[in-house]
């Protein structure tokens, strides 16, 4: 399997300077990645909104080592919300965030984290969105639900992500399908080890339809987050099976891959969210994309072969 491989790359600043210095890498990140600052990225905004599609935007960054750069991290989010205001987007405009920007790996680290993600949370409140709290790897979810539930009792719609390759998703489902809730659930993006996660699709996959079950059959508002056609129809089902109404979940899918079904989904009348990642630290973000689909892997070796 690739996909381990490519995580692992993720991490090496060797691989890191390899990739970013290959002069086709700017063009096929693109496609993931439509630009690095929030002027860039405004229009991508407005012609995704005017077709009829929503939005989560993510200012990537992972790779936090101080407290100045988790602030930083608050700030870039701060703007963007300033930045929204004015286009009255409300809820079709919502933000995700990952901790690890906000400095939870650091010491101390879950209260900065908690301090630093407060004000985006209520300033995104203020322009009538919200933000949902991405989950990373298994030994930081703990934390991240705690923020997640603190943060809930002020501003009751942050949302939150759940990972159907974990064996501990299925109770943070039961948990989570409550009134009030919005709940992401997606396969899971991160090398975890055998001891606490499912290895192979098809457990994978199973697992992801039993938690759906879960969320539909619940009371809160089910985000799912997958680009398998498969997966979605099995959505559609349970959703029906569930009496839910078209405005009661929503699919998500990153912005560069299978933009038809985007459209498809939202001229049928669905809620579609197009999760869409903007900003210069756009490494860690773009291994995952790779690692997650092997089709686009061979996008981007195809691309190298041609265009290199």
């Amino acid at each position: 399997m690739l996909g381990p491989v490519i995580l692992a790359a993720s991490r090496s600043d060797r691989m890191r300077r390899l990739i970013s210095a290959a002069p086709v890498t700017k063009q096929v990140v693109d496609r993931f990645i439509p630009g690095e600052t929030v002027d860039k990225v405004l229009p991508i905004v407005r012609e995704l909104t005017g077709n009829g599609l929503e939005l989560t935007m993510d200012v990537v960054g992972e790779d936090i080592t101080t407290p100045e750069q988790a602030a930083a991290a608050r700030d870039a989010y701060l703007e963007l919300i300033d930045r929204l205001k004015p286009l009255e987007l409300g809820a079709r405009a919502e933000m995700s965030v990952k901790l690890s920007m906000f400095g939870q790996a650091l010491p101390g680290g879950h209260e900065l984290a908690l301090a630093n993600v407060r004000p985006v949370v209520e300033a995104a409140a203020g322009i009538g969105t919200t933000v949902t709290l991405d989950a990373e790897d298994h030994t930081t979810l703990d934390s991240m639900f705690a923020i997640h539930e603190e943060l809930r009792k002020d501003v009751p719609q942050t949302g939150c992500v759940i990972q159907a390759y974990l064996f501990r998703t299925e109770e943070d489902a039961r948990r989570l399908a409550a009134a009030g809730s919005r709940v992401r659930l997606v396969k899971g993006a991160y090398k975890e080890p055998a001891e606490v996660a499912y290895q192979q699709k098809h457990e994978i996959d199973k697992a992801y339809v039993r938690i759906l079950r879960t969320l539909m059959e619940g009371e809160g508002y089910p985000m799912i987050g997958s680009h398998d056609p498969r997966l979605i129809s099995i959505a559609q089902e349970l959703a029906r099976t569930a009496g839910r109404k078209l405005d009661e979940y929503e699919f998500q899918m990153l912005y560069g891959i299978r933009g038809d079904e985007h459209l498809r989904l939202a001229a049928e009348g669905h809620r579609m969210r197009v999760y869409t990642a903007y900003g210069t630290d756009w490494y860690g973000y773009f291994m995952r994309r790779l690692a997650e689909k092997p089709a686009n892997l061979r996008f981007f070796a195809r691309s190298m072969i041609t265009k290199g």
